[in-house]
Formats: C-alpha cells, structure tokens, sequence
C-alpha cells in the first residue's frame, strides 16, 4: 500500500511540474545544490548579432571643423575626428624583422611628436623619425629572452618611455635615447594598455591585478585584485583614468574603479553573468572609451554599454557584436561589428540611428573571413583595417564603403593618423600612406 502511494506521489509530482508553465522545469537548465537541497537555475541567452541594414538611405553629417572635443586625449582612449583627407596613392615603410604570431596580438606604436616607436621580433625598441629613418635601436634582452620572441607595450611622457611586455618584465627608458634608466621583473605577464600620471604609471597583468608602479624608480606603490580566471585571454585589458579615478576592465568583463592615489576600490559593475566566467577566455572586449562622464565599451558577446561613471550604472546596453575601439563623434557612437556593420548610435538615447553594411562589396565566400581589426575617422572617411590586410574606405555621410585598398594579404592593425598621414602595422613593417 505505502508502495502505491509513492508511486502515486511521484506521478502527481512529475506531471505537475511538466503541466505548470510557470515552473519552467522543462525551459531551462538547472543545477541541484545538494548541500543547501536548493535548485539554481542557469539560463543562457546569446543574442543574435547585427546582421541586416537599418535606416541606411539616413546621411549622417558632422561638423566640418575639427573641434576641442574631437582632440586626442590618451587617458580618455579619446580619438576623434583627424584632420586627414587624402587619397591614399603614395606610400612608405618602417621595416623590421617580422613579427610571429603578430595576428593574435594588438600590437600599438606610441608616438614621440613626428617619432613612431615600435618593436621587432626579438623584443628590440626602434624609434624612427617622419622621413623613416632610424633614430635609435636598443635592446635590453638576454639571448633566451628573445628566443621567446616578447610582445611590448608602450606608453611615454614626452621624457620617458615605460616599457612592459609578456615576459612579465617592466623598464623605463630616457625617449631622447633610449638609454636604459630602470629595469624590474613582475610576478605576471602583462596584458593591459599603460597609462602614465605625473609621477605614476598604471598597467594589468594576468592575474586581473591593476598595479600602480612608481615612475621614479618602478617600485610598486598599491594594487587592486579582481577575480581570475585559469584559462587567459590574449585580448588586450583596457584603462583609462577620469579626475583622481583609474577605470579598467578584465578577462571576466568586470568594470572597476579605484582611487589613483590611496588604490581604493570605489565600484565595481559586473557586465557578464556568472555562467559566462566559465568561458572567460573567449570573451573580448573592447578598448573603453571615455568623455569623463561616460564609458562605453563594447564585446564579442553582442554587448554595447553605457556606463554613468558617478552613479557606476548602466544608461543603456545595445546588440552591437564588436571588440574593437569606438568612436565618438559630436553626440554620435560609431561602432564597427565583428560582422562588418557600421553602427551609428545616439549617444544620451542610446537609440541606433542607422546601421550599414561596409562588407558590401566582398563575394560571400570571402566575406566569412573577413574581420575588422581597428578604424580611424578623417574629415570626412572612417578608415577601416582587416585581418586580409585590405583597408577599407568609408564615407561617413552616407556610411558606404566608397574604396578598397590592398596592403597586404594578412592582417593589419588599427590605423593611427599622425599630422595628416594615416599609418597601418603588418608584421615586418609600418606603413606610411598620404
């Protein structure tokens, strides 16, 4: 009899569930907390990313002068509009010894006035001047260093050049000449843009730590610990720094921002669910872009934020599938997806004002293969590079594709515009076209 009862239990209990819509038994995944006899349940959404035109007969016109707004403003991972308007017909270049791997990295020069600063594959620091001359060489590397073929990044003050790389090791050197002054080694790679302020500097390792280093002499004066993950993404951490604010992301999408000089963490904003920190290592993200009241960012997971620095909230979040720099222009967000779409947002509505398609002209077959990698905005084009080393002219009025132009037949990085000559990176060389 207890027999039948049970049974009969279970039925009414199996049924139930499967007949009460509300339940969603059946409409999603769910893990069974033994410890706590508690269910938590997992649902996993992933949005389709843009791929259709909207609004695309709408022209977008901007200002014709270049305005204090739109100029440069490295702490704010502000680039704006360029005064560069050319047609692209001459060209030169900056050689190197080749780069391995150079399309799994975002490699980026820093520039000293008219100077280019680089590095090759052995882990050497090249500075060149505007008429692509060599103006020093230097390497601070012993010889099972450069075997492991080190990936630098750069960031200078007019004086000194700080200089950080995968190997976990950090220096300072004099920009005149490229004498070494101070040298140190970290606990974790690095894997973060660097940001200089007055005497200190601020960079993220592996590890999801932001360090502050002295500049004086590159002792380490306060660091901020975010969650790790064991498994590391190659794609580059993100700064910038607003008032006595250091704002920085990392691997797992987190936004945190610590006070520059105490290292006190003010917010942080989770932008991912926990069940994406599982598969933290795919996840890229975007350079975070600032006007000091604002940040957006965009990610592979077709992600675009908003984020009010004061109150640490998202405005707004759009279904923009990018990992690559936007750009803000006047009161307009241009974004370019993964899938080769150019997106025109409204910045305080977060409203998409029109989307087109700049992958227009490429054959199916080939378009599966392209990838935007970075673009630059002029007077009047955007400037968009690929991993099939063609880069892409766009009219921003219209947001057409108006001409290709073959650099290469492998990937070249974000294009950067120094006094009206619009430059691209390959692997064994920079390139200078006006």
């Amino acid at each position: 009899m207890i027999r039948i009862f049970f049974l009969f239990t279970l039925f009414i209990f199996i049924f139930g569930c499967s007949l009460n819509k509300n339940s969603k038994f059946w409409t999603s995944s769910k893990n069974i907390d033994l410890d706590n006899n508690e269910f938590t349940e997992k649902i996993i959404v992933k949005e389709s990313a843009i791929n259709k035109e909207f609004n695309s007969n709408i022209r977008v016109i901007l200002k014709p002068n270049i305005s204090e707004q739109n100029s440069i403003n490295r702490n704010y991972n502000f680039y704006g509009k360029n005064n560069f308007d050319s047609k692209l017909q001459k060209s030169s270049r900056y050689k190197f010894t080749k780069i391995k791997n150079f399309y799994q990295f975002e490699p980026e020069v820093s520039i000293n006035e008219k100077n280019i600063i680089f590095f090759d594959d052995k882990g050497s620091i090249l500075q060149f001047n505007e008429n692509s001359n060599l103006v020093w060489k230097k390497n601070y590397y012993t010889k099972s260093q450069k075997k492991l073929k080190p990936i630098l990044q750069f960031s200078n003050n007019k004086e000194f050049l700080i200089v950080a790389d995968n190997l976990a090791k950090y220096y300072l050197l004099d920009l005149k000449s490229g004498k070494l002054i101070w040298s140190k080694d970290n606990l974790a790679p690095f894997n973060s843009q660097i940001k200089i302020y007055k005497d200190k500097f601020f960079i993220i390792d592996f590890s999801n730590t932001l360090r502050c280093f002295s500049l004086k002499n590159g002792e380490e004066l306060w660091n901020i610990k975010t969650e790790n993950t064991l498994i590391k993404s190659q794609k580059k951490l993100s700064i910038v720094i607003v008032k006595d604010q250091v704002i920085f992301n990392n691997s797992i999408g987190d936004i945190s921002a610590v006070n520059l000089n105490r290292g006190e963490l003010l917010w942080q904003l989770p932008t991912q669910s926990s069940a994406v920190y599982e598969s933290a290592f795919s996840l890229e993200t975007s350079e975070i872009i600032t006007d000091g009241k604002t940040l957006f960012f965009s990610n592979n997971n077709n992600q675009l934020f908003s984020i009010n620095i004061e109150t640490a909230s998202i405005n707004w979040e759009n279904k923009v599938n990018s990992s690559i720099r936007s750009a803000l222009l006047e009161n307009y967000l241009f974004s370019i997806s993964l899938e080769g779409y150019l997106i025109v947002t409204e910045v305080n509505s977060g409203n998409i004002i029109r989307i087109t398609d700049i992958f227009a002209n490429f054959k199916k077959n080939k378009r599966s293969r392209i990838k935007p990698t970075g673009f630059v905005v002029g007077l009047n084009k955007i400037y968009v590079s690929t991993n099939i080393g063609r880069l892409l002219i766009i009219d921003i009025a219209s947001g057409r594709t108006t001409s290709t132009l073959k650099i290469d037949n492998e990937k070249i990085a974000q294009p950067f515009i120094i006094d009206k000559e619009l430059f691209v990176i390959k692997d064994n060389a920079i390139i200078k076209l006006n």
